[in-house]
């Protein structure tokens, strides 16, 4: 089952859909009726937009702040319909991409603080969620989630970190072209080794992993997945599945995934081991009030599922 879902609110490849309170207190309940139970602000702010009125990211990077306060209400709606809540760092989209990570790590750890003095005492905030996402030993990655999940649980009394990298597969495409597919995918061994030094360099600040699923072929999936759980288990990190509700085979980037293809890829990964899943992301492609109505059927057919189990 899908235990929790990413909050997308600083959509750069995904339109946006222009929500209020109510229409997020509806996908809330809509969330909670189909068996969630945790939200993930996937990143609280990328480039100059940001979902809360940072000053720290207002002097520093001079960003946009928002109408409206989503951190709040993320909080507010998590408490009402008793979710736990995961706050998403910032994404500089630059520093860390540049090789400038020191530079991420600094501005982020001032967020950390900023965010857990301002929003910290809610009874709903229940860990943190390392946005700067990758598929290999890159961009100083390592100190990256090394020290901002030091940081996040040295300041929060210890709340758990998350972390959700991808695979370096045939679907591994820029969303900025109609490819679905390149000829070239990493091979498990060079994923594994990649991982092996990753894990072990992390050890420690990251609780959780969870990796996407949808970057490789189907019938590479549960290789993939068991050698991700096995590198975790052996560092002590708990595995989850960030199983995406986006279909990734269509030269339209990207639409609501069909309702086999989702079946396929959560029962692959309970086969390998893997408890709860996760999901990029429930309120654009798998709502009942999601502009896209493919979300809806989606939604009826999930609904569906869980009535026969």
């Amino acid at each position: 089952m899908i235990k929790g879902t990413f909050l997308d609110e600083i959509s750069h490849d995904i339109p946006h859909q222009n929500w209020s309170e109510k229409e997020w207190d509806n996908d809330f309940f809509y969330m909670k009726r189909a068996g969630i139970n945790k939200v993930i602000l996937i990143r609280s702010g990328y480039r100059n937009w940001v979902t809360y009125p940072s000053k720290v990211l207002k002097l520093e990077q001079n960003v946009i702040n928002p109408d409206v306060d989503l951190v709040a209400l993320f909080l507010k709606l998590s408490e009402k319909y008793n979710f736990d809540f995961f706050f998403g760092l910032y994404d500089s989209g630059k520093y860390w991409n540049e090789g400038k990570y020191i530079q991420e790590i600094n501005l982020n750890k001032k967020v950390i603080e900023e965010v857990w003095e301002n929003y910290g005492n809610s009874s709903s905030f229940k860990g943190w969620y390392l946005s700067q996402e990758c598929n290999k030993n890159i961009s100083g990655i390592i100190d990256i989630y090394g020290d901002l999940g030091n940081h996040c649980k040295k300041i929060s009394n210890n709340l758990p970190v998350l972390i959700s990298p991808y695979i370096d597969g045939v679907k591994n495409i820029s969303q900025y072209t109609s490819d679905v597919k390149r000829e070239k995918s990493i091979t498990i061994d060079s994923h594994f080794k990649e991982w092996e030094k990753i894990f072990s360099g992390i050890k420690g600040a990251v609780d959780i992993v969870a990796f996407q699923d949808g970057h490789v072929n189907y019938d590479q999936l549960l290789d993939f997945i068991k050698v991700n759980k096995e590198l975790a288990d052996k560092n002590n990190i708990e595995s989850w599945i960030n199983t995406e509700t986006f279909d990734r085979d269509m030269p339209i980037k990207f639409l609501p995934i069909k309702w086999d293809k989702l079946k396929y890829k959560l029962d692959i990964a309970s086969k390998a081991g893997i408890k709860e899943a996760i999901t990029f992301e429930f309120s654009h492609f798998m709502s009942p009030q999601s502009s896209y109505i493919q979300a809806n059927h989606l939604y009826n057919r999930y609904m569906d599922y869980l009535d026969k189990r």
